[in-house]
């Protein structure tokens, strides 16, 4: 063959492979921006899976050379990147360049933080973000998408309340398994979607759900276009005074209300009081007049009587917490140290003899993973317990708040560690109240403070103890033993149903998710954490309920899925099947050594007695 027609033809096929690329007459566009935002996502996100295939650029003509994005006309159009493990906060507003995106879709990851900004993206018609650990509010930008036809945001942390969405193009809608509250806006458009799109957001009420709302619940009725005015700054002002001074208003009142009492009991007709030392060296004081009323705090040891009812009432108070059982403030005493003050509700009925029987009780319990019992008040309409302040925060907090890309991952160790102090604790408790039904009967990881000190997690329980002072028919309402099988089904509870909290406990440090708040990755599935582990356990999937925290250190996983199995000994639908807490204790130290604390690791090691 001839040089010349050699080279042509090798010039044709050139010609024709490249016009199969880039069709005749367009242009070689490149658009930065888009590539920019991309970018953002993968280095934030820290993937080694986009690391590896988001190089070069994104889009050729109506090519993509990225995996998960599709392209046409050289814009990237659509963003698929389903189940691939990605953690962490979303870039701000990283999709607001890629004004053509049609479609976002990232479900069954592990993202947290904010809900992405979508801000005047009118081609977008697909939003998927499901089974992932987002908070905070849907923007209320999303009701102005113009082509939004499936919106998906279930099994998340969302919280606030639903936008009055009125797209007519919007066919898929569902928010189910989250925090949303509220009445759900009556739009021609959200009425139409079953109950199954808001199922699992306890405080949603309206017509979808089946549920009234509270009368004084604004109804959220738009007609036509939303239209929301931006609060004026003296507005914004008036919401910032009035969220400090609530709390503080609050414990002024009923702080008064007390002094008023005390008052009374000093300078009435009957104010004379008489004082012992009684056996368990708590002091009494009685006023004759009303035999139903202390006119004193009651200590447990004399050392420990650094303060008065007077110097409780001075003390600067904020509010720390509003549970079932009462509302917590920490107070500032005078002398500059901290208490925690308890005020308890639900226990009018109870008689004082009841009352102080129980607080002598506890308050002579002593464990290094029990918050101490300081003193108590109690009068016919109040009762008071003041405990030890602990330095830090909960449990709750500890796992599940700040994950952002700041955040101190929690390691293994410290985990480990963690739990060994709440069974010591637990453990403790059930040794030394043989005659409760239920020793603890309210752990929960809000309930289990977390001590730092000296670079070491620290556990302590509180809450603890209060299952005979509470009404029978409300103690699965009140209390998280509620949450057992036989609490749920009005059965008796048992010692056995402190197991199985402590066993939702273990799943919850193992996994990072929150028990009983949603069913991770299968719609399906029930909500219950332990049968979630166990449908993943018995596929032979089980490193997929670790936390992604402690998933990525390789080392470690045999012991994790030991204490996994523990867990689902304790979790057991049937009372009789779970071990004693002694039993757990005792399985718990045998984890391999390898498990323990090393030198300079987070944790520390206790002894039940």
């Amino acid at each position: 063959m001839k040089p010349g027609l050699t080279i042509f033809i090798y010039f044709m096929i050139f010609v024709i492979h490249s016009s199969k690329i880039l069709p005749i007459g367009a242009e070689d566009v490149y658009y930065a921006e888009e590539r920019d935002a991309l970018i953002q996502i993968r280095e934030l996100l820290n993937s080694a899976h986009l690391h590896k295939v988001w190089t070069g650029r994104p889009c050729w003509y109506n090519h993509s050379n990225w995996a998960g994005i599709e392209c046409w006309n050289s814009h990237v159009v659509s963003v698929v990147l389903d189940g691939i493990q990605l953690t962490g906060p979303l870039p701000p507003a990283c999709f607001r360049n890629i004004t053509f995106l049609s479609k976002l879709s990232l479900r069954n990851n592990s993202l947290f933080g904010p809900l992405p900004d979508l801000t005047n993206l009118n081609h977008l018609q697909f939003v998927i973000l499901s089974n992932n650990r987002f908070n905070g509010s849907i923007p209320l930008e999303y009701i102005n998408l113009p082509n939004l036809s499936h919106l998906e945001l279930q099994e998340n942390l969302l919280t606030g309340t639903i936008p009055p969405f009125n797209q007519t193009t919007l066919t898929v809608f569902n928010v189910s398994v989250n925090h949303f509250e509220g009445q759900i806006p009556e739009t021609p458009v959200l009425l139409k979607f079953p109950r199954s799109s808001y199922d699992n957001n306890l405080g949603l009420c309206g017509k979808p759900v089946q549920k009234q709302c509270p009368l004084s619940s604004p109804a959220l009725i738009p007609s036509g276009k939303s239209k929301h005015k931006p609060l004026k700054i003296w507005g914004i002002a008036l919401i910032a005074v009035a969220a400090v001074l609530v709390p503080f208003i609050v414990m002024l009142v009923f702080l008064c209300y007390f002094r008023r009492m005390h008052g009374k009991g000093a300078t009435g007709e009957h104010s004379e009081a008489s004082v012992e030392q009684t056996e368990t060296g708590v002091k009494s004081s009685e006023s004759r007049g009303d035999p139903e009323r202390t006119v004193e705090l009651e200590f447990f040891g004399k050392d420990r009587q650094i303060f008065d009812l007077d110097d409780l009432l001075r003390a600067s108070a904020k509010m720390m917490g509003k549970g079932k059982l009462g509302s917590a403030y920490k107070a500032i005493l005078e002398s500059g140290s901290a208490v925690v003050v308890k005020r308890l509700k639900e226990m009018n009925g109870l008689s004082k003899k009841e009352f102080v029987q129980q607080m002598q009780l506890l308050g002579n319990m002593k464990h290094e993973n029990l918050v101490e019992i300081i003193a108590f008040y109690y009068s016919k309409d109040e009762k008071l317990v003041v405990y030890d302040f602990v330095q830090g925060g909960s449990l709750f907090e500890l796992l599940h708040d700040n994950r952002g890309a700041e955040r101190v991952p929690l390691n293994w160790d410290t985990r480990l560690s963690i739990v060994k102090g709440i069974a010591r604790g637990l453990a403790y408790l059930h040794q030394s109240l043989p005659s409760h039904k239920v020793p603890h009967a309210n752990l929960k990881s809000p309930n289990i403070l977390i001590q730092y000190h000296n670079q070491n997690y620290h556990p302590k329980l509180t809450d603890f103890g209060f299952e005979p002072l509470i009404p029978p028919r409300k103690l699965a309402e009140m209390l998280a033993v509620g949450k057992a099988p036989e609490g749920s089904e009005g059965k008796k509870l048992t010692h056995k149903a402190d197991v199985y909290c402590f066993g939702l406990i273990m799943l919850e440090v193992i996994t990072g998710r929150i028990p009983g708040e949603f069913s991770p990755g299968n719609n399906d599935a029930s909500d219950d954490l332990s049968e979630w582990v166990r449908s993943v356990v018995h596929q032979d999937w089980s490193t997929d309920i670790l936390d992604m925290e402690i998933r990525q250190v390789k080392e470690g996983h045999e012991e994790m899925l030991e204490l996994t199995e523990i867990a689902l000994k304790c979790t057991s639908s049937v009372p009789e099947l779970r071990p004693k807490m002694s039993e757990v204790l005792k399985w718990i130290e045998e984890i391999k050594e390898a498990c323990e604390p090393r030198s300079g690791a987070q944790g520390e090691d206790v002894s039940i007695e």
